[in-house]
Order: structure tokens, then sequence, then C-alpha cells
């Protein structure tokens, strides 16, 4: 199992934004990430920074930790445009980056460039032109397509990734079509959890419900000809009944029943004082440095 943390973009480079991703790579992490979003939930109305932008920072400050989105979403990106960026970031990064890619949601995101927010089954029919669309100009030097939503003219990305053929996708997904979209294109799978529990929920019926998650996944690879064990499988915490967070004990009792159940990567928030992240520093950098050896 590997362990990996959020970093929220809500705070300048320079005033403590540069600190937390140097304090990831010194505490052993496998992998930072960050939302791609333009802002987010509670922290509308306070700083927040681009995830390009910032992860291109972190990449050049840092020499071995992984990088990455959890998640970017067609909310406010074209794939023209952001695999220019991908592949210039995985370039920077020297082959670091892995990219979250998912639907999104109805929030800021969803309205910000003046459009009305998509259902969800809207978000869904561009997600699987997206990610095919991305996939193809991350891996071929010109690309042409004429789609529902999304078009390319001969883009051009040349040299393409460093990581071949292509960076790795993490696809988040909960639904059956995500799930496809997974199993054909991803090298990880991402979960939250359900939704539907984390207020009212218990912890044992969220395991359960992940396992139903598994098993669709498990089919949607098996109809793409694919053996789901191929696939990393990542559970970002913070949206299910547990709090792993509490102490050191309750997050080894939490990844070592996720493990059980299949999971391959573990992805906790970097603590944010006064928010929904809010946590104990001194427990999460014991997680960081210890919980894996006793999980072995």
């Amino acid at each position: 199992m590997r362990l990996s943390t959020v970093i929220l973009p809500s705070r300048r480079w320079h005033d403590g934004g540069r600190d937390a991703w140097l304090r990831a790579e010194r505490l052993g992490f496998h992998a930072a990430y960050t939302y791609d979003h333009l802002s987010w939930r509670s922290f509308r109305d306070g700083p927040w920074f681009g995830a390009i932008p910032t992860l291109t920072a972190a990449a050049a400050a840092t020499g071995r930790i992984r990088l990455g989105t959890l998640v970017t979403s067609p909310n406010f990106r074209h794939p023209v445009t952001l695999a220019k960026e991908l592949i210039s970031l995985d370039d920077i990064s020297g082959g670091r980056f892995t990219l979250g890619i998912g639907a999104g949601g109805n929030g800021f995101d969803a309205t910000a460039l003046g459009q009305e927010a998509w259902t969800p089954r809207e978000r869904a029919d561009r997600l699987a032109e997206f990610v095919p669309l991305l996939d193809r100009l991350l891996t071929e030097e010109s690309v042409t397509y004429e789609g529902r939503f999304y078009a390319a003219d001969e883009a051009r990305n040349i040299p393409g990734c460093v990581q071949r053929p292509r960076l790795p996708f993490a696809v988040a997904a909960t639904g059956p079509r995500g799930m496809r979209l997974a199993a054909r294109h991803g090298q990880a799978w991402v979960t939250t959890g359900d939704p539907k529990l984390f207020a009212s929920g218990t912890p044992e019926e969220s395991r359960e419900a992940l396992l139903g998650q598994l098993d669709k996944l498990g089919k949607a690879c098996a109809d793409a000809g694919r053996d789901a064990a191929e696939l990393d499988k990542i559970m970002l915490t913070g949206f299910t009944p547990d709090r792993p967070l509490e102490s050191f004990d309750a997050f080894v009792d939490f990844a070592g029943r996720h493990f059980e159940l299949g999971f391959t990567e573990i992805v906790i928030h970097a603590p944010i004082a006064d928010s929904v992240f809010a946590a104990d520093e001194k427990v999460f950098e014991r997680i960081a440095t210890e919980a894996l050896a006793q999980l072995r």
C-alpha cells in the first residue's frame, strides 16, 4: 500500500505554499495531489490558486515525490489546451505526474464561465468524449478530431510525454460509464466512497458500498478484456463516515481495512486549521512516517 496526501492550493507560494510541498516530500509520501478547481466549497471566499501553475512550481521545488490532480474535469478545461499543459508539466517534473480526472460536479466551477450547470448525464457525456481525446493528444504527434463537444485541428504535441506511452490517468468514477472509462483508459481508479453515507452512514456501510464499487470496476475491466489488478485503486479520504485522522490508531485501522478491500493507495488531506480539513499536525506527521510500517 502507498500513502499520499492532498495539498490544497490555498496559500501563497512564498508564504507557506512551497513549504507544504517540500514537507510532503520530506515526510515520505508517495504522491502529493491538489484539487483542480477555480475555487471549492467553504474555501470559495478565501485564497485559491491554479492547480497547473502550483504543480509546476512544486515540480521544480521537489525531486522525488509524484505529483497530480485529484481531480481535473471538463467543467472549465478543454482537452487540446490541457494536453499541452500536461506534457509541459510531465517534462518539468521529470515524469512524476499523474492526471486524476473525473466528470466534475455542480459547484462554482460548473457556472464560472457563464454557462448553465450541466446535468449529471451531460457531465458524463462530456467526460466520455474528453478522456479518449486527451488520450490521443498525449500519445499522438498530431490529432484532428470533430466530436459532439470537442474538436482538434492538427493539434501538435511534440515531443510527447516523458512517461511512455503517456502520463498515467487516475479516473474518478462510481457509475457504469465512468467505470468503463477507467477500465479502458485508466492506470488507476479513484473513489471518495458513497456520498450518500457521509452524513448519516456508518464505516461498515461505507466499506460495503466500496466493495460494490470495486465489483463494478472488476466487471467493467472484464468487459474491456483487462485484468482489474492492473489498475491501482486510490481511496481519497475525508468524504466517508470514517475519521481516519482522529488518531494514529484510527488511521492504521482505517488503512488496514481498506487494504483488505483491495485499495493500493490511501490519500489524506494535509491539515488546514479552521476548515473541514482541520486535524492535529503531529498525528498527520506520525501517520506519514510510521503508519505503513504498522501495516506490513
